[in-house]
């Protein structure tokens, strides 16, 4: 279910969803987060054929603030990026980087589109030695800090399913020990439900959180269907307890990037997934 809304947030959103089968962007008095957080989504989940201007374009009208393309994308496109992002004001926040070793070179690709933020993983290796693993990922991103703190670009360690980092104190030990204000932690609300509460994983991580992934998981269908199915539902729909996310979010006085990482679509996808972004984050 949602966060409860005041009557006349319900009546309007309920009115929208009768015309349109999707919420509507929040219209009124500002949220708790309005002007501190800011929302986003991934580059790759805008599927209409547009040119990067026209895709800019759209997210400016929907409401959105800013996206987030994967490295190939923010090379592939760069000058296009550059051009949207200052014609429309639609910022490229961040580069997702995933798992790659190449981080010095994805740390340049973000800085020329105008980025904060590299987005990294740390994956995990069955066969090998759990220890080795931790401290090879350590030293392949100690490597990289001195290139990141000459451009200025935080390095962002994602807690995915990757078997590894899987709950709050050992990631926040794996940051710590990094020892550099330019690495910290890019919190995906809805990875952790798995194994635990978001609510827990902020509380533990506190300031090192950089970014937020905003995804939705129910442990309803991952008992009754599978694991991955969990993922199956709408923000705002699942086993997530969003008022303890923002209450937990208001305690580190944290301000910055929210991004959409679920299935995409076109326009009216994509209007509502800000909507619903309005509503759990109450911006």
């Amino acid at each position: 279910m949602f966060p409860q809304l005041d009557r006349r947030r319900f009546l309007h959103v309920a009115a929208s969803a009768a015309a349109t089968s999707t919420l509507a962007p929040r219209i009124g008095a500002a949220g708790q987060f309005t002007g501190k957080i800011k929302k986003a989504v991934k580059y790759h989940m805008i599927t209409e054929k547009l040119s990067v201007m026209d895709k800019f374009k759209m997210l400016k009208e929907i409401g959105f603030d800013g996206v987030e393309p994967r490295t190939r994308d923010a090379i592939d496109h760069h000058s296009e990026m550059v051009k949207a992002s200052e014609a429309t004001g639609i910022k490229v926040h961040g580069v997702v980087n995933s798992s790659s070793p190449a981080i010095k070179e994805v740390i340049d690709a973000a800085k020329a589109v105008g980025a904060t933020s590299v987005l990294l993983v740390v994956p995990t290796n069955a066969k090998g030695s759990y220890l080795a693993n931790y401290k090879e990922r350590q030293e392949l991103i100690r490597s990289a800090v001195p290139h990141a703190e000459k451009q200025n670009i935080k390095l962002l360690i994602e807690n995915v399913w990757a078997s590894f980092l899987i709950e709050p104190l050992s990631m926040a030990r794996f940051v710590d020990e990094l020892d550099s204000p330019m690495v910290g932690v890019y919190f995906d609300v809805g990875n952790n439900i798995r194994w635990g509460y978001a609510g827990h994983w902020i509380e533990a991580l506190g300031k090192r959180i950089g970014k937020l992934d905003i995804k939705e998981y129910s442990r309803k269908l991952q008992v009754e269907e599978g694991l991955r199915a969990g993922f199956n539902v709408e923000i705002g729909e699942g086993s997530v307890d969003w008022k303890r996310v923002r209450d937990e979010l208001a305690k580190i006085d944290f301000e910055g990037w929210a991004t959409a990482e679920v299935r995409g679509g076109d326009r009216k996808r994509l209007a509502d997934i800000a909507a619903r972004m309005d509503n759990v984050l109450d911006l």
